[in-house]
């Protein structure tokens, strides 16, 4: 990133139910041991089957540091959708959700998740407790931050089986009920996962169940419920591959992992993986420049999603940034601010990617083809790396200057996007940890957009309203592509310092095909929680979607290319 310089169906009487578990899949990148994934299923047989069947991996030799990250044994997680009497319900805790109209007395609740617990008679749960929406209450964040809240308070109460209700649901359509479970779930799983694989020491999650209530029955909530488990399954995936320090997750270790991801749902995903020869025979040097200094040697990463029937009518890439390690290279980051110790997140963009074909696999929706693209590679310093005034020469002819080493993700998404384009797609999207700049202009939680395509634009936004996720379209201003005009060659590869995030897209987009609609998503501000110290999975909930008038094959108003869309988004950003 360049800096800125100068879940046979288990079903109850008037309920449906769906498990959860969080549990270690075994690959290269486990083992370690890249402890927890959360995994979603209704049946809890074939699960059972499945894991036991597994194969399991080794590494060769040990990383660097000897770290072992820790086997940690898998608790589950039960959700279930009742109408039942609030008088009925036993458990733990019966968690109740206000708005600022529900206040009473001087019970106030008027910031979103502030809760207050009560002791009442004639109950059958333990305790009851009121958990504050705040004043904003119809957007998906909105609830997905209620479900955090409720299996916060489950931890600090060590609470196993919780229930969740609205207030009141008067005013509430069906489909709104439903996206509301969907959101209260995911905000319940995401909030009770904790990424311990590194740590010498992690406590189980004591929840066991929640029970969602007053929000219906039936199987369109059950099949919401379903979707909203294997997109926190690829969120999860993405966190833990964004959390991983660099010395476990090189280059060669993420492309194994795309690799087990496809052995997984071969029905649908299949994988290439192109080593440095076979990306010189691509004339990939842009690329092949930025991981020239490094002893890992790059990985080059395809997966490819096709649907298990019926006709492709949509052909759709997403490109991740892959750096997995960034020093700057010969333009090092260095003094105060200049969050190298940070730069394991520069892949978060691969991690978005990888977890939207893992959450893919798992939902396969009709009619859209997606390729999963990843440049994979560090930039590191050494005698053989390239050094700033180097003249690099990409995939599709165009020569680069490179006036600093330290924009090295647009070297590398450069022979990335032009491979996109040269699959026959029709629509890309490429998700990057790419500017310091753009974290200065939008701050910590909110991505930048660019596109030329108002229809793509459109498309994405409507996603990221359903994912929850925050972005914003910014310009791009084809008067500041002066900047990054060249004495020697076809351009450099920076500008000044001014506009950096706005450059940084025009850069990209000499390497889309005009006929191929683009959108770059700028998300080095929200990849990562400064109070968490830990990756987000942003864009890992924003969900990306592409087009979708066709006819939608999930819930609710997901089409088919948008249910790709929805979930890349969503992985990248979520939280």
């Amino acid at each position: 990133m360049a800096a800125i310089t100068g879940i046979s169906s288990l079903t109850l009487q008037a309920s449906t139910s769906s498990a959860c578990y969080y549990h270690s899949c075994p690959s290269i990148f486990t083992n370690w041991r890249f402890g927890t994934i959360w995994d979603f299923s209704f049946t809890v047989s074939a699960l059972s089957s499945r894991r036991a069947t597994r194969m399991a991996h080794s590494i060769a030799k040990a990383t660097l540091g000897l770290t072992r990250p820790n086997q940690i044994e898998p608790p589950k997680i039960t959700f279930a959708a009742k109408e039942i009497d609030l008088l009925e319900w036993k458990g733990d805790i019966l968690a109740v959700v206000c708005c600022l109209k529900h206040r009473r007395r001087r019970i106030l609740l008027e910031k979103a998740g502030q809760s207050t617990a009560l002791r009442l008679p004639n109950l059958g749960s333990k305790r009851v407790v009121l958990i504050g929406l705040g004043s904003v209450i119809s957007t998906t964040a909105a609830y997905r931050s209620l479900g955090e809240a409720v299996a916060a308070t489950a931890k600090s109460a060590q609470a196993s089986n919780v229930s969740i209700t609205l207030a009141s649901t008067t005013e509430l359509s069906t489909e709104s009920k439903l996206s509301l479970a969907s959101a209260i779930a995911t905000g319940a799983v995401l909030g009770t996962y904790e990424d311990n694989r590194f740590k010498s020491e992690s406590k189980k999650p004591a929840l066991k169940s929640v029970d969602i209530l007053g929000l219906g029955t039936g199987p369109e909530i059950e099949r919401k419920l379903k979707y909203a488990e294997d997109v926190c399954s690829g969120i999860i995936f993405g966190k833990e591959l964004a959390n991983a320090p660099a010395n476990v997750l090189t280059p060669g270790v993420l492309a194994e992992e795309a690799k087990r991801i496809a052995s997984e749902y071969t029905d649908v995903l299949s994988a290439t993986i192109l080593d440095v020869e076979q990306c010189k025979e691509l004339r990939m040097g842009s690329y092949l420049g930025v991981a020239a200094a490094s002893a890992n040697p790059p990985h080059f990463i395809h997966l490819c999603y096709k649907p298990p029937g019926g006709a492709v009518k949509t052909k759709l890439a997403l490109v991740g940034k892959g750096l997995t390690f960034d020093s700057g290279g010969y333009n090092i980051k260095t003094g105060p601010g200049c969050s190298i110790e940070f730069m394991k997140f520069d892949m978060g963009g691969s991690a978005a990617v990888l977890g939207a074909a893992k959450a893919l696999g798992q939902i396969k929706p009709a009619g859209v083809e997606v390729h999963f693209i990843v440049a994979a590679c560090e930039n590191m310093i050494s005698g053989t790396g390239m050094r700033p005034g180097d003249i690099v020469t990409a995939s599709n002819g165009k020569t680069i200057e490179v006036n600093n080493t330290d924009a090295e993700g647009r070297l590398t998404l450069a022979d990335a996007l032009v491979y996109a384009c040269n699959q026959g797609v029709e629509k890309i999207i490429d998700l990057a940890t790419l500017t310091g700049a753009c974290a200065v202009a939008l701050g910590p939680s909110i991505a930048g957009v660019f596109t030329p395509s108002d229809d793509l634009a459109n498309e994405v936004f409507e996603a990221s309203e359903v994912s929850g996720e925050k972005l914003w379209r910014m310009p791009l201003e084809e008067s500041y592509w002066e900047s990054m005009k060249s004495g020697v060659a076809d351009m450099v590869n920076t500008g000044g310092r001014q506009g950096g995030a706005i450059t940084a897209a025009l850069f990209l987009k000499q390497f889309v095909d005009e006929k191929v609609q683009w959108m770059h998503i700028d998300m080095a501000g929200p990849v990562r929680n400064d109070k968490k110290k830990s990756a987000t999975g942003f864009v890992g909930r924003a969900r990306a979607r592409a087009r979708a008038r066709a006819r939608t094959s999930t819930p609710g108003r997901l089409g088919e290319v948008r249910v790709a869309v929805a979930v890349a988004v969503g992985i990248g950003a979520g939280g």
